[in-house]
This record gives structure tokens, sequence and C-alpha cells, in this order.
């Protein structure tokens, strides 16, 4: 079974960081939550407090196919804080492991230069913070194996991209049928 690690820091955006939660799971894809933080519970960017699965370290990620990181603020500026955060994503790009963020995340992969001649796309506002990135302004970006997408409005698209990489296209588009997604 695919694993998946979401990360979640004080001020997340719910929306962006709940619907893969939801999607990916719907897919039969094993989920884990993981606050950045040393306690379980994470207020979101509108206050809703969801209690992660487990804290960062707690976790090894030895066995992730994909990390995911919602955006919000200050959820991001929190995710960006996190060093080891940083130190795995650059760990895991070398290897060529798959990577999603969504919103304002995509600054953190920008730097740490993991965007450098990539196609990328980020909530506006954000694009000089996407070091070397070629900025597109879509709703979603493919990237090698690194998946950006614009804000809230993207998340269920970003999400089925997830499932599509993990599972594959029929996959992802028999669920987005099941879900009734137009």
């Amino acid at each position: 079974m695919k694993k998946v690690y979401i990360f979640l820091a004080e001020g997340f955006e719910e929306i962006e960081a709940i619907t893969p939660v939801d999607v990916l799971r719907r897919a039969e894809i094993d989920v884990t939550t993981v606050s950045v933080s040393d306690k379980k519970e994470v207020k979101g960017a509108h206050n809703i407090m969801i209690y992660a699965d487990r804290v960062f370290d707690q976790c090894n990620f030895s066995d992730a196919d994909l990390l995911v990181l919602p955006g919000g603020m200050p959820g991001t500026l929190n995710l960006n804080k996190k060093e080891a955060l940083k130190e795995l994503l650059v760990d895991f790009s070398k290897q060529g492991k798959l990577i999603g963020a969504i919103c304002a995340a995509p600054i953190v992969l920008g730097g740490k230069g993991l965007l450098k001649g990539k196609n990328a796309t980020c909530y506006p506002g954000f694009e000089d913070q996407l070091t070397e990135a070629n900025h597109t302004g879509s709703p979603l970006e493919v990237a090698d194996n690194i998946v950006t997408a614009k804000g809230v409005g993207a998340a269920m698209k970003f999400a089925l991209q997830l499932v599509a990489m993990l599972k594959g296209e029929k996959e992802a588009e028999d669920l987005a049928q099941q879900m009734v997604i137009e």
C-alpha cells in the first residue's frame, strides 16, 4: 500500500490539508497527518482544530511514497521554519520521490532550490519565492516528481492528481466519477 505524510503547521489552510487526506484515503492510500510541532493539536488558519496522527519526531518517513505540504498563513511560514522538514524534502527530491505543495507552500520548496527550472504554481503574491522556477499561474502543475497547486480552489484537482501519480489515471478518474466531480 502506498504511504503518504501530510504536514500540518499552526495556521494551515484546512481545505488544502483535509481534501487530500480525504481523497487519498478514499483511494485506499495510507495517509498519516503529521504535526510539525511537538503536539498533535494543530489549529488551522480558520480556527479549526485538527488532531494529527503523529508529531514529526515520531516518524522516520522511510516508508513514504509522497510528502504533502498544505498552504495557508501562517501555516506555510511555520512549515518553512522546520529545518528537519526541509532536509527531508531535499532528500526526497534527490531520490525522485513524490512531493506535493499547494497555495503558499511551494515557497518551502522554492527556498531549497527544488523548483529550479521546473514549471510551478502558487498562491498569487508568492511567485518571487519560487526560486528559479518557471511560474505559470496555472491551477495545477506537475514537474517530474513535484506537484504544485495554486490554492483552495484547486484542492480537489491537486488531490486527484496525487491519486493519479500514486495509483494511475484510471483510479483517479474512477474516484472523481464516484465523488461526482464535474
